[in-house]
């Protein structure tokens, strides 16, 4: 079978039993909603000529039905057409390439990535299926083989989601619709077969493509190894396969990235210990008396920071210029290269025109349209819904996503003041272990309190963006999706980095002076720690990276391992409890086993939590040169477990068709730019960089005194009314007014922003120049097609001429 509906029932004499006689006759009512619905929609499957196979499993308190469906060759033919799928014209080798492979060649080292995977699938000139043209398309003598497990599937669902079961156009159509009021429980396209290898030794050429997949791509121990790409694009579809080529690829970009940011860390390790103004900060003692970072905060001495100031050195010193400019000019490489990696993909998978020609409207879309008109392109009719209209609907949209994000701001600023109330009052307790520890206490909880914030607002937030997309009617699945994908991108972007920004750009940057401290909603502004913003943006990002890694990848997979088991555990007892007396089944069918597993919803969640990563990366990446590495880690793991789950966890999806990794890239694009300006900002103003740099050339190259320069003294009028002298951090006169320095540094720091960003951004379009979107070797096989489409087309018309 091709294709597996399901859906369960109460038997009667279960109700008669449990329930009162409202609840049971509102049960019963929809019970016969659903029943109807089920019988119109199984009629109209019928009359598509749909073949039907129907198995009926009892359990202790429900029965489940299993529909299997599989389509006739008239059906499939007919529907590959109306579908325009592509069907094989003529074998060619498989012509996969890595260019690690390449180069690994060339230099004559032994490439231990490479790996002989069975069953290899051919690379084929394919064309558009049509049915008069039959003979011309390879295989067409063998019906069972002719269209691929995936096209099937794809056949199948096609007929499922624009099958109508009601009487009115309006939503009352398609599987989905159906399964979401619950007249069906599930409706899935079976997987090949079990993934674990059978016990005694087999041929690797009779293993079916799921224990392929398992053994060669979903297993720990290839995890150095390359993916079999096209095996997985065989059993997924490109959608799924063009997101593992992009973590692939990713992944190994990652690794000089890794290799250079370490050497950077290491460097920061042998400055630490050389570096004067930290030997001075740990030897002054009692000399530097510093002002109160809060109002009932005490006086503190600068030498108590000693560690905290090294550990600020780690992070903070020429090397993150260097790293910052090599990881925005690593980024652009990145996508410039994943371009050509992507382009010669779309080529090889026969899918580079998907979205402008081949892509169909979507099922919804179609059932629920207002009008048709002719497709400029292809020359059919096709539904259509008016552009002003749709035009309308995305601003109304807009602004509905403007206004969540406000709100995410607005907590963002609660969580600010929280934690500024939170210090206060725990240092103003009197309690010494309270006192001591006030400000870690507060942004520790203020963290938790903005993690809650965050799930909470992203479960709302998903929903609603969900409802938008589907109102604004999207002719194609890809729109739909890219549309989706904006709106929860752009307002986890903002979820996610708003504290992240806040303390790299806005913390400390806006708090006046001793007897002058400038309020926001009648609470002081929160200054930087005393041993600077920078290493607490490194705090930030570890925790947040490293913490958020841990716990995601616990959660991929611990969770989809629990509920799997849930799932087999409590079919396995309720079938056991219905078979009292019987003969217990021995095995279960192929249907109940998928039936089990859990349902596949899509790459959204992994592609973002890989594209939040590639911002932390590239934005922040000067306050933390360690990042790419631990992503490289992270990275390694992720592949495998998004493998494990997609091959053993969860049902079979439909395959579907893609052209590349879709607005996903052009949102990489926007990050890797502002990386180049955060970075900017990052180094001219959150970093010690210019101040020390300014210093070494107008006073001292040795740097000695920096300490002292660094400081201001608190003006008079503070002085005397709390009898005791304290410096504070900043270029400020006795007066408490900016000094010529601050002004000097300024313009320094402004100068270098425009230079770094010109720079960069040189350099990047240079790069963008030198490296053609679409390698020559791909260019000159679409040529070879095109020619040998036209020479096929004129032996046709000699060949009939001559029939003539």
């Amino acid at each position: 079978s091709d294709f597996v509906l399901v859906w369960e029932t109460v038997p009667r004499e279960l109700t008669k039993l449990k329930e009162s006689s409202d609840n049971k006759g509102v049960r019963e009512r929809s019970a016969l909603i659903h029943r109807t619905w089920r019988k119109r929609f199984l009629d109209k499957l019928l009359d598509t000529g749909i073949h039907m196979e129907k198995h009926v499993s009892r359990m202790e308190k429900k029965v489940v039905h299993y529909l299997l469906l599989s389509a006739p060759w008239s059906v499939l033919c007919y529907y590959a057409e109306e579908l325009q799928l592509r069907l094989p014209l003529q074998a060619l080798p498989n012509q996969a390439s890595n260019w690690s492979a390449r180069v690994l060649g060339k230099l004559g080292i032994r490439n231990v990535m490479a790996e002989e995977v069975p069953n290899l699938p051919l690379d084929h000139y394919t064309c558009q299926f049509k049915v008069n043209k039959l003979q011309w398309f390879l295989g067409s003598d063998k019906q069972d083989t002719f269209f691929s497990t995936t096209q099937r599937h794809q056949i199948l669902y096609e007929i499922l989601a624009t099958t109508q079961y009601g009487r009115s156009k309006e939503r009352e159509v398609g599987v989905d619709w159906l399964l979401s009021e619950n007249v069906f429980s599930a409706a899935f396209p079976l997987h090949d077969g079990p993934f674990k290898l059978p016990l005694e030794e087999s041929a690797p050429n009779s293993l079916n493509q799921r224990q392929i997949l398992f053994q060669y791509w979903a297993n720990w121990r290839k995890w150095y190894k390359y993916q079999p790409l096209d095996h997985i694009r065989k059993y997924f579809g490109e959608k799924v396969a063009f997101y593992f080529a992009w973590l692939g690829f990713y992944t190994g970009w990652l690794l000089p990235a890794a290799v250079v940011g370490t050497l950077v860390f290491v460097a920061g390790i042998f400055l630490m210990f050389n570096d004067v103004p930290a030997q001075e900060v740990c030897e002054s003692k009692e000399q530097y008396r510093m002002c109160p970072l809060c109002k009932s905060c005490p006086y503190w001495q600068l030498s108590s920071i000693c560690t905290t100031f090294m550990a600020g050195r780690l992070f903070d010193h020429g090397g993150t210029i260097f790293f910052s400019m090599f990881m925005s000019l690593w980024a652009v490489m990145f996508l410039e290269h994943w371009k050509r990696m992507n382009a010669s993909l779309a080529h090889r998978w026969d899918c580079s025109d998907f979205e402008d020609i081949e892509e169909r409207p979507r099922p919804q879309f179609t059932a629920t349209a207002p009008m048709t008109i002719i497709n400029p392109i292809t020359g059919t009719e096709e539904p259509y819904f008016p552009k002003r209209n749709r035009h309308q609907r995305i601003l109304a949209g807009s602004m509905v996503v403007i206004m969540m994000i406000a709100i995410v701001v607005m907590f963002v600023v609660s969580v600010i003041l929280y934690r500024v109330v939170v210090a206060i009052l725990l240092a103003s307790s009197g309690y010494f272990r309270f006192v001591a520890s006030a400000s870690r206490i507060a942004s520790v909880t203020g963290s938790v309190v903005n993690l809650f914030f965050i799930l909470i607002l992203s479960k709302i937030y998903i929903s609603l963006a969900h409802f938008l997309t589907k109102w604004e009617m999207h002719r194609t699945q890809t729109k739909y999706e890219d549309a989706f994908i904006f709106k929860v991108f752009v307002f986890q972007f903002v979820n996610f980095y708003s504290s992240p920004f806040y303390v790299a750009f806005f913390k400390g940057k806006f708090v006046g002076y001793p007897g002058n401290y400038v309020n926001f909603l009648g609470v002081r502004n929160e200054e930087c720690s005393p041993g600077g913003c920078l290493i607490e943006l490194a705090q930030e990002l570890l925790v947040i990276m490293v913490g958020k890694q841990i716990i995601n990848n616990m959660q991929e997979v611990v969770i989809p391992k629990l509920k799997c088991w849930w799932q087999k555990h409590r079919f396995d007892s309720s079938k056991k409890a219905a078979k009292d007396g019987e003969s217990v089944q021995a095995e279960k069918a192929p249907w109940e086993e998928n039936y089990q597993l859990l349902v596949f919803e899509g790459l959204f969640d992994e592609y973002l939590e890989m594209v939040m990563q590639f911002g932390f990366i590239t934005i922040f990446v000067a306050a933390c040169p360690l990042a790419p590495l631990f992503a490289l880690l992270n990275n390694w793991v992720e592949i495998r477990v998004d493998a494990q789950k997609l091959v053993c966890d969860y049902r079979r999806p439909v395959a579907e068709r893609a052209q590349g990794i879709g607005i996903w890239f052009y949102i990489l694009e926007v990050i890797a730019h502002l990386a180049v300006i955060s970075n900017a900002f990052l180094i001219a103003f959150t970093s010690d960089f210019l101040p020390r740099t300014y210093y070494k050339h107008i006073y001292d190259s040795s740097l000695r005194g920096y300490v002292n320069f660094s400081l201001a003294h608190a003006p008079w009028e503070f002085v005397q009314h709390n009898n005791t002298m304290c410096r504070y951090r900043a270029f400020r006169d006795p007066d408490g007014n900016f000094s010529s320095t601050y002004w000097q540094l300024l313009a320094i720091r402004l100068a270098f922003i425009i230079a770094f960003e010109h720079v960069v951004f040189f350099i990047a379009r240079l790069i963008e120049l030198l490296v053609p979107d679409i390698p020559e070797s791909v260019e000159i096989k679409v040529k070879r097609e095109r020619y040998l489409a036209k020479e096929a087309l004129a032996e046709n018309k000699v060949g009939f001429a001559s029939l003539g």
